[in-house]
């Protein structure tokens, strides 16, 4: 008997023809998959209210395609039930795909669900919203807001480095920061902090570590510390650097740690991104919820899992 999926399709998402994409997904899923398509076709449907409705009708999967807004979503509804949930990427930057090493192209997503298998992964809650990917505070929560959709619809990426050299230089505001985890206390001045669950390479400003693990249990905390912008722009390239070689930072303007949950205050308050979406201000609670995903993921060169890592916490 052929599995049931809902396919949580974002008609507004990316640069493509959504119709012609659904064509293609269908095309290739429907022979083996019994799909319920549920379309976002307005900006009233919530994804996770569509997923819900969907799983108790009946479906054993869950498919998102859209961008990771789509997907946070998705995954909101299917957090702690070990229902798999399947990407297909069709975002802007597709950053969760990207750092779970799901394919971008539509077909080769589609095959991933046919022919992958299922990991554990883990997801967060911030502030009581779901995250999967991270929270930026300053620096990146300042660069989504200026990253506005038009210039992503013409631009993809690209909208995302030009807002931010664009704020590295003329919007450099240092603030004060306070943060608590289950182990210690900081105090000090930042530009920008990160806190990652998951995160590409592309996601820089999260590469303190020495790479973003998926399925650890813990969240991956960058503090930059620089407080002029000549510093800011060495320390964001040293953290692209350490970022794709897969080493922690070594310099003295940025601060890292691992931790299972944490508070951050500042003084004064800052814009907060969560999953690409600004949520408000700080202050920030997150807790880290261990392997509590279930995702669809290719069977070879599965990146930033614990068990292939030889990282040591």
């Amino acid at each position: 008997m052929a599995r049931s999926a809902c396919l949580i399709f974002n008609a507004f998402s990316g640069q493509g023809n959504p119709v012609t994409e659904l064509i293609a997904i269908r095309a290739i899923l429907e022979p083996e998959i019994n799909l319920d398509i549920c379309p976002i076709n307005s900006k009233e449907v919530d994804p996770v209210q569509l997923t819900h409705a969907a799983i108790k009708r009946g479906a054993e999967m869950a498919i998102a395609s859209g961008g990771d807004g789509t997907v946070s979503a998705v995954a909101e509804a299917l957090i702690g039930t070990g229902i798999p949930l399947g990407i297909i990427p069709r975002g802007t930057a597709n950053a969760f795909a990207t750092s779970l090493g799901i394919p971008l192209e539509i077909k080769a997503a589609c095959e991933t669900i046919l022919q992958g298998s299922t990991h554990l992964v883990d997801a967060a809650f911030c502030n009581g919203k779901p995250m999967i990917l991270l929270a930026g505070i300053g620096f990146e929560a300042e660069t989504i807001k200026q990253a506005n959709r038009e210039a992503k619809n013409r631009l993809g990426k690209l909208a995302y480095i030009l807002a931010g050299v664009k704020q590295s230089w003329y919007n450099f505001k240092p603030f004060q920061t306070y943060i608590k985890t289950e182990d210690q206390t900081i105090n000090l001045q930042a530009t920008a902090v990160t806190i990652a669950n998951a995160a590409p390479v592309t996601s820089f400003l999260a590469h303190g570590t020495a790479g973003v693990i998926v399925d650890d249990g813990l969240l991956d905390i960058t503090i930059v510390t620089s407080l002029n912008r000549t510093n800011a722009l060495f320390a964001a390239y040293h953290l692209l650097r350490t970022g794709f070689i897969g080493t922690s930072t070594n310099r003295e303007d940025i601060n890292y740690l691992r931790a299972r949950n944490i508070r951050v205050e500042t003084q004064p308050p800052q814009r907060v991104v969560l999953d690409g979406n600004l949520i408000g201000t700080t202050p920030v609670e997150i807790e880290c919820i261990p392997r509590a995903l279930t995702i669809l993921m290719p069977t070879i060169n599965q990146p930033n899992l614990e068990h292939n890592s030889m990282i040591s916490n």
